[in-house]
C-alpha cells in the first residue's frame, strides 16, 4: 500500500509541476502574440470605434496592465478556482470548457475506440500473415495514414461521402434548428461518424505498426518456437498467449495517444464545423483570448495526465508481473 501511495503522490507532484510549466508557457506566448485582442474583439466595426471606447474595452478585460501583472491576477484567481473570464464567448472560461467539451468527448472517444479496435486488429492480422499479400497492403494502409495530414483526410471524406454521395451531413453537431442537447443518439452519431473517422485516422496507423512488430518478435521467440514444435496452432498461440503479451504495449500506446487526440480534433472539428473544444480552441487563438486558451491547455494537460495515469493502473490489472508493490520489494 505504501509504494501505492508513493506512486500517487509522485504522479500529483508531476502534475503540479506540468499545470505550472504549462500555464506560464502559454499565457507568455498568447500574451505576446502579434494579434491585437482589442482589435479582434470589436471585429468588422474596427475602424468605427474611438480611442475611448477602446480604452474602455481595455479597462474591461484588464488589457491595459502589463503582463506580469495580467497572469498574477490570474493565478490569484485560478487559486480560488477561477479560470477567468472568455473575450470571446463573455462567459466564464470553465462554463465555456463544460459546454464544448460536451461535444468534443463524444467525438474524441468514438475516434479513440476505433483507432484502437482498428488498429490493433489490424496489427494483430498483419502479423499473422507476415511477407504475405494481406500484410503488404495493410502497411501500405498504415504507412498512407501515417503520412497524411488529418485536414486533408477529413476534407476527403467531407467532398466523397458528404458532397458527392450525400450520406453524412456537411457539418456541425446537429440538424439545422435543433440544439444539441436535443438530439437523439441517431442524429448525434450521424453528424459524428465522419469527424471521428477522420481523427482516428491518427491512431490507427501506429497501433497497427506496433501492433505487427510486437507480434512478430513474439512470434519468432525460442517459447514461440518451442509452443509450435509441441503442435500449437498460430492462432492457438496468439490467442492463449500473443494476446497478454502485446495487449500492455498497446494499451500504453492508445493512452498515449489522447495528446494526439487532442491537437488532431483542433484541425477536423475547424473542417466539419464540429461546435467543440478544438473549435473553441481555434476561436481563442485568433481572438487572442488569453484567458480561455489557457483554460484549455490547463484542461487538456489534466485529460492527457488522467490519461496516462489510468494506462500505468491498468498494467497492473493487465500484467500482475509488473505491479508496483512487485516491482519495488
Amino acid at each position: 500500500m505504501k509504494f501505492f501511495l508513493r506512486f500517487i503522490l509522485q504522479k500529483f507532484l508531476h502534475l503540479l509541476l506540468l499545470l505550472a510549466t504549462v500555464c506560464v508557457c502559454t499565457f507568455v506566448l498568447v500574451s505576446l502574440s502579434p494579434i491585437d485582442p482589442i482589435n479582434a474583439y470589436i471585429g468588422a466595426d474596427v475602424f468605427h470605434v474611438g480611442e475611448e471606447q477602446r480604452q474602455l474595452i481595455a479597462e474591461r478585460w484588464g488589457l491595459d496592465r502589463p503582463m506580469t501583472t495580467r497572469f498574477f491576477l490570474w493565478l490569484g484567481q485560478l487559486l480560488q478556482g477561477n479560470l477567468g473570464t472568455s473575450i470571446t464567448y463573455n462567459q466564464s472560461v470553465a462554463d465555456t470548457i463544460g459546454d464544448r467539451f460536451a461535444a468534443s468527448l463524444w467525438l474524441m472517444a468514438l475516434a479513440w475506440v476505433f483507432s484502437g479496435i482498428l488498429g490493433f486488429v489490424l496489427g494483430i492480422l498483419a502479423g499473422m500473415k507476415e511477407g504475405s499479400g494481406i500484410d503488404r497492403a495493410i502497411r501500405l494502409y498504415a504507412y498512407t495514414l501515417a503520412s497524411a495530414p488529418v485536414f486533408w483526410i477529413a476534407l476527403l471524406l467531407l467532398v466523397v461521402f458528404s458532397v458527392n454521395l450525400h450520406i453524412f451531413p456537411i457539418c456541425c453537431a446537429s440538424p439545422p434548428g435543433v440544439l444539441f442537447k436535443d438530439v437523439t443518439i441517431w442524429q448525434r452519431l450521424h453528424h459524428l461518424l465522419l469527424p471521428a473517422l477522420a481523427l482516428s485516422a491518427i491512431g490507427v496507423s501506429s497501433m497497427t505498426l506496433h501492433t505487427r512488430e510486437k507480434l512478430i518478435e513474439i512470434l519468432n521467440s525460442n517459447y514461440a518456437l518451442f509452443a509450435f514444435a509441441q503442435g500449437e496452432t498460430k492462432l492457438g498461440f496468439i490467442l492463449h498467449h500473443g494476446l497478454r503479451n502485446i495487449a500492455l504495449p498497446a494499451v500504453s500506446l492508445q493512452f498515449a495517444s489522447l495528446s494526439e487526440l487532442f491537437g488532431g480534433s483542433v484541425l477536423a472539428e475547424k473542417v466539419f464545423g464540429y461546435p467543440g473544444l478544438g473549435d473553441a480552441t481555434t476561436e481563442a487563438a485568433q481572438r487572442s483570448d488569453v484567458p480561455l486558451l489557457v483554460g484549455i491547455v490547463f484542461f487538456s494537460a489534466i485529460f492527457v495526465f488522467t490519461g496516462n495515469l489510468l494506462a500505468d493502473i491498468i498494467y497492473q490489472i493487465v500484467d500482475p508481473r509488473i505491479r508496483i508493490g512487485k516491482t519495488l520489494s
